[in-house]
C-alpha cells in the first residue's frame, strides 16, 4: 500500500487516535482543580485551545477529513471534545480506555478496530500528575512513595509499549502509519524533580522507546517520532498560573503544536523527522 492510500471506516474516512485527548489543565482538569483550588472558567477562550495538547490534535486532525479518536478514562471527559469537533464538520467518538490496565487497553483497541478501523495515526499524549502535591521537603527520591513511581511508569513506560503493540501490526502489514509521542524536556536527561512537577524522570523510557521502534518498524513504512514539548503549554488552567501570566511569550501554544504534528505526519518519506523539540523564542531550550 503506497503512503496516499488509507486504513479508513465504512464512511471513506482514514482514522487518528489520541491517548489521551483531555488535558488535566482544561477547566476543570485535575491540575487545575489542583492548582487554583476550584474548576476555571474557558468561556473566553478559543476552542482549540480549551483541552490543551490532545484537545488541539484531536481537532487538527478531524479538520484534515480524519476520523478521529479520544481516548480517556472516562467518557465524560471528552463530550464537550467530541461535541465541538462535530460542530466543526469534523467526524470523531469517545473510547474509554485506562493505561494502567492492560485489559483496558485490549478492550479499546479492540472496539476502535470494529467500529472505525485500523489507526492509521496513533498520538500517544498521556500525562500524569502524581508528586505535583508534594511539598519543597519531600523534594528528595527518598520520600517519595512508591506508588508515584509506579503510576509514572504505567504512563510513561508500560502504556506506551502495550499501545504500541496494539498498532504497530497492522501499520507495519500495510506500510504505512504513524507513531507519535508527546514528551517533555524531562525526556532529554535525569534532573532533579522540582516542587510542583510530576515525577517526570520515567519519560526518558518513552524517548528511548520511541528511538527503538524508530529502527525496529521505519523500514516497514511507519513513522515513529518523539515531540518534546519544551515549554508551559497554554490552555484554560496554566495561562491563569502567575508564571504564565508575568511571561506570556513563553507559553506554548497547542494549536501551533498540532500543526507540528501533522506536519510530521505529512512528510516525504525520503527525509522522516524521529524527533521534534517545540520551544517558545523567549527561553533557552533544554537539553
Amino acid at each position: 500500500m503506497s503512503p496516499q492510500q488509507h486504513s479508513a471506516n465504512s464512511k471513506g474516512r482514514p482514522v487518528a487516535v489520541v491517548v489521551g485527548a483531555t488535558s488535566k489543565w482544561q477547566a476543570d482538569g485535575r491540575n487545575t482543580k489542583l492548582a487554583h483550588g476550584r474548576p476555571v472558567d474557558d468561556g473566553d477562550l478559543p476552542v482549540a485551545l480549551r483541552w490543551g495538547v490532545g484537545g488541539a490534535i484531536a481537532q487538527k486532525f478531524a479538520a484534515e477529513g480524519f476520523l478521529t479518536v479520544l481516548t480517556t478514562r472516562a467518557e465524560a471527559n471528552a463530550s464537550a471534545l467530541a461535541a465541538a469537533i462535530r460542530d466543526q464538520g469534523g467526524a470523531g467518538m469517545v473510547v474509554e480506555l485506562d493505561l494502567v490496565s492492560e485489559r483496558s487497553i485490549a478492550a479499546a483497541f479492540r472496539r476502535i478496530r470494529e467500529e472505525a478501523g485500523d489507526p492509521e495515526v496513533l498520538v500517544y499524549n498521556a500525562g500524569y500528575l502524581e508528586g505535583r502535591d508534594l511539598p519543597p521537603e519531600k523534594e528528595l527520591l527518598e520520600h517519595v512513595p512508591l506508588e508515584i513511581l509506579d503510576t509514572a511508569l504505567h504512563i510513561a513506560c508500560r502504556g506506551p509499549f502495550l499501545v504500541a503493540k496494539e498498532v504497530l501490526p497492522a501499520m507495519r502489514q500495510r506500510g504505512v502509519g504513524s507513531l507519535f509521542f508527546t514528551n517533555n524536556a524531562s525526556s532529554l536527561r535525569g534532573k532533579k524533580r522540582r516542587t510542583g512537577e510530576s515525577l517526570y524522570y520515567p519519560r526518558a523510557m518513552m524517548r528511548t522507546l520511541a528511538q527503538v521502534l524508530t529502527e525496529e518498524y521505519s523500514e516497514h513504512g511507519v513513522h515513529v517520532a518523539n515531540v518534546v514539548v519544551d515549554g508551559l503549554i497554554d490552555s484554560p488552567g496554566t495561562r491563569a498560573l502567575p508564571r504564565a501570566q508575568q511571561n506570556p511569550d513563553a507559553v506554548v501554544n497547542p494549536v501551533k503544536i498540532a500543526e507540528a504534528f501533522w506536519y510530521l505526519h505529512t512528510q516525504d518519506r525520503s527525509c522522516w523527522t524521529h524527533e521534534l523539540q517545540l520551544t517558545p523564542f523567549p527561553t533557552k531550550p533544554s537539553y
